[in-house]
């Protein structure tokens, strides 16, 4: 019953005194019916005991064989359980080989073995799996989540729910007709019921107190509302194109979104617990960061483009520069700046852009051949056209990412904010900034750093604060509902796909 040194299937037999653990019917049969739970953590029951004996049948094959037999069987039980166990803890898997760019390790294997070999003696293995589970509020919602969609997606395929036309004008609160009861419908096929009035044919008592099913009142603006935050739209209440596009979507596809965020779950350190701790929510387009005192602070954020995406990473916050100068990164400079230069002599002026050698030194931009420019910098003088704004945030990572203020705060009234070049431009950044001085004890004062004027100021902070950049498709709000995002990155297919 031994195994390798650090293997579970060896921590677990020492807990048994390196004796079977698996002797009863009755154990078996925890152990299969734990197995058809792990769905609800859109895990496949295959993955982990598959063939032509079920569970029960084999256990009973191995009572009438050898010693050797039962044996083997014992150890293939214990290894279906400690995979299970291991794939809902820590994530089925690797995410080093699943995100580019993934710098941290996997979650550590945190379960006590001794409470999971005291399951398999009380033949009750739910209870093991509890051990291993993610504990977090956020697991939990998308594990509600899941469930709910599942039996969304069952009732649709035994539905004909008819679809918004397309090409409509926008509905609105007052508005009346047939696409309103549509709308509806539409919106109890999501899962938001409270749009849908009882029929007044079939329910004849019901119809004189009923809302007229054909009239966009105040319960179904804010049913509207309510599909709208779901689905990161503008909550406005009005179905316009974007809406509509989202009311026709088929429900059973939010299935698979649902089961690949629940692998990035797993994943994840409890960074949204961290205290103090700043975690960008890449596909969500919102900062959040907690402070020591619990109070949550949460932002607007642009994020990179597809093409130029924002990576996944785990870092801490080491310090601040004020009154930034910003050299142009190379994937900028070879394909939008060089390509603009080349075709307008006056856009390095009117940038206040110097170009410079690699060891600094300024070159006269009259003297480069533009077609062939060889290694040669371009860096913008800090003030107000500066694209990092007045502050930058910084943290340690290999890919030259940080967090910085911007000139161009309009971009923040999108709704779709995939818009910057990887780095994370952050509304309210000089806010995040005072209250990262103040809560990690700093004696310098922001204002004051402004003021003085002075270019490339770094200023660090006396204690590191935690950071992680996330991309989740499914995640709770604060209110505690699933809120589904685009996929920006096309990233959701791949993972689907390993799982």
């Amino acid at each position: 019953m031994t195994g390798r040194a650090g293997d579970p299937v060896a921590a677990f037999y020492q807990r048994t005194q390196q004796q079977p653990a698996w002797l009863r019917l009755e154990q078996v049969e925890s152990l299969a019916a734990a197995l058809q739970t792990l769905p609800r953590d859109g895990l496949d029951p295959a993955d982990y005991w598959d063939g032509p004996d079920s569970l029960r049948e084999a256990f009973a094959r191995s009572r009438r064989a050898s010693a050797q037999a039962r044996a083997a069987f014992d150890v293939r039980a214990t290894q279906t359980l400690l995979g299970a166990l291991d794939d809902l803890q820590r994530g089925r898997l690797d995410p080093g080989e699943q995100v580019a760019g993934w710098e941290t390790p996997r979650p550590a294997r945190t379960y006590a073995m001794s409470r999971v070999v005291d399951a398999v003696r009380d033949a009750d293995v739910a209870r093991a799996l509890a051990l291993a589970r993610p504990d977090t509020a956020a697991y939990g919602q998308l594990r509600r989540a899941l469930a709910k969609y599942r039996a969304l997606a069952r009732r649709a395929r035994q539905t004909n729910t008819p679809l918004l036309p397309v090409d409509g004008a926008a509905l609105r609160p007052d508005d009346t007709g047939e696409e309103v009861a549509i709308l509806r419908r539409r919106l109890a096929y999501w899962g938001i019921s409270e749009a849908l009035f009882g029929d007044p044919g079939t329910y004849a008592r019901v119809a004189a107190r009923a809302p007229d099913p054909q009239r966009f009142d105040a319960g179904l603006e804010a049913a509207v509302k309510a599909f709208q935050r779901r689905h990161l739209l503008d909550e406005d209440g009005v179905v316009g194109h974007k809406t509509r596009r989202a009311l026709n979507a088929a429900v059973g596809p939010r299935v698979a979104t649902l089961r690949v965020n629940l692998e990035r779950a797993r994943w994840m350190p409890p960074v949204t617990a961290r205290k103090p701790g700043v975690w960008v929510d890449i596909a969500g387009y919102r900062m959040h960061y907690t402070r020591p005192s619990g109070e949550r602070w949460s932002s607007k954020v642009i994020v990179g483009r597809a093409g130029r995406e924002t990576p996944v990473l785990h870092s801490v916050i080491t310090h601040l520069t004020v009154n930034p100068t910003w050299t142009v990164p190379p994937t900028i400079w070879r394909e939008d700046a060089l390509p603009n230069i080349r075709r307008d002599p006056g856009y390095l002026a009117r940038r206040n852009m110097r170009v410079l050698s690699p060891d600094g030194t300024r070159l006269d931009p009259q003297s480069i051949d533009w077609q062939s420019p060889g290694n040669v910098m371009l860096r913008q003088a800090a003030g107000p056209g500066n694209p990092l704004g007045r502050v930058v945030v910084r943290f340690p990572n290999d890919q030259l990412i940080y967090l910085h203020d911007t000139p161009s705060r309009g971009l923040f009234n999108r709704d779709r904010r995939a818009l910057s070049s990887g780095c994370v431009r952050v509304e309210g950044v000089r806010e995040l900034v005072r209250m990262l001085l103040d809560d990690t004890g700093s004696d310098y004062r922001l204002d004051m750093l402004l003021r003085r004027g002075k270019s490339d100021r770094n200023v660090y902070l006396p204690r590191r604060v935690p950071l992680a950049l996330v991309y989740l498709t499914a995640w709770p709000s604060a209110r505690g509902e699933v809120v589904f995002r685009p996929d920006v990155y096309r990233r959701d297919a791949a993972l689907l796909g390993a799982l």
